[in-house]
């Protein structure tokens, strides 16, 4: 005759107690059969007042003094890493003490969403106490989660909700099933969500730059021969030394932008200087042939001249002035 595994008692006392726990409380407890158990001892659907909720977990129970620690307790993840964690349904670690005959759970797929490495264990702590006064705290913190995450499920029966859970576990729910074109795109984005952000704002930042570096080069040629009108200097000098002072003045704005100050009157000297010569060959496009081009080409040879000087100027006072600030506040 077959023999019983002598662990099949201490592995089945945490499932018939966590079982008994939840019916008592009216939750409809599905148990998963040995040759489908991967990871997940029960599917469990939450119910309010009678009715079934769209709340669903799954749980993952484990006995015994294996899995007692100093401070409380803990579940192997083992090879369900990236099963639990990308579960489409909360999947629910319980410890069964046989001792003090008490369960303790964890929401194992939130633990496991923040950690990028296979921790090898999800710790429990020995205040997270699975009983009779404290099921309806459960069923809160776990309904919130799932209301919080968009993991509700619905349907007609009972059976459909069943089986809705069960691909909803094997990531097969279609409105929430990964696109394998994608997914690989999404864990990048994920892991390095923070320095995405940090580079998507200076992109925006970046914008106003970016226009006026594009504006000046499809007007490049234009610049050019509304110079090339004055015999006294050349065009392509002339067109380099107001595009230098103007892109110099947008990436003095930049900056400023991303040390969270707005400097407004750089901004409107820009707005306005960018304006004007920028819409001049358009007005005079033989330049020095008219007054009205003579004198704009004057005004574009001393603009730089002095208002770089004024910039730099006041940004290299203004820099001054904090590095002060900051001397005397480290001093107090």
């Amino acid at each position: 005759m077959s023999t019983v595994r002598s662990s099949r008692r201490i592995e089945r006392a945490g499932v018939n107690a966590l079982r008994a726990l939840l019916e008592e409380n009216d939750h409809i407890v599905q148990e998963i059969d040995g040759g489908n158990d991967h990871g997940e001892d029960m599917i469990v659907n939450f119910t309010r007042g009678g009715k079934r909720t769209g709340c669903w977990i799954a749980i993952q129970v484990k006995s015994g003094k294996t899995y007692k620690r100093k401070n409380g307790y803990a579940i192997p993840i083992e090879d369900h890493f990236d099963d639990w964690r990308q579960s489409r349904i909360p999947i629910i670690g319980v410890v069964y003490d046989m001792k003090k005959r008490e369960l303790f759970w964890v929401n194992l797929t939130e633990k496991l969403k923040t950690d990028d490495q296979h921790p090898g264990w999800v710790q429990i702590s020995n205040t997270s106490r699975l009983s009779e006064e404290t099921v309806l705290q459960f069923y809160t913190d776990i309904a919130f989660y799932v209301g919080d995450t968009r993991m509700q499920i619905r349907a007609a029966t009972q059976e459909d909700a069943l089986t809705e859970a069960v691909r909803a576990r094997q990531g097969l729910d279609p409105l929430t099933a990964p696109n394998p074109l994608f997914e690989g795109l999404a864990d990048f984005a994920l892991r390095h969500e923070e320095r995405l952000e940090i580079i998507a704002k200076d992109l925006r930042r970046s914008l106003p730059l970016v226009a006026l570096v594009t504006i000046m080069t499809w007007e490049w040629p234009r610049q050019i021969h509304f110079a090339e009108g004055s015999a006294a200097l050349s065009p392509t000098l002339w067109v380099l030394n107001l595009y230098i002072f103007m892109f110099f003045m947008a990436l003095t704005i930049y900056f400023e932008f991303r040390a969270g100050r707005f400097p407004k009157e750089t901004w409107r000297w820009l707005s306005l200087i960018a304006s004007n010569f920028l819409w001049i060959p358009f007005i005079d496009p033989d330049g020095d042939r008219g007054w009205w081009g003579t004198s704009w080409i004057t005004a574009g040879i001393i603009t730089p001249f002095i208002g770089m000087i004024l910039m730099f100027a006041g940004f290299v006072r203004f820099a001054l002035d904090r590095k002060k600030n900051r001397h005397a506040q480290d001093a107090r």
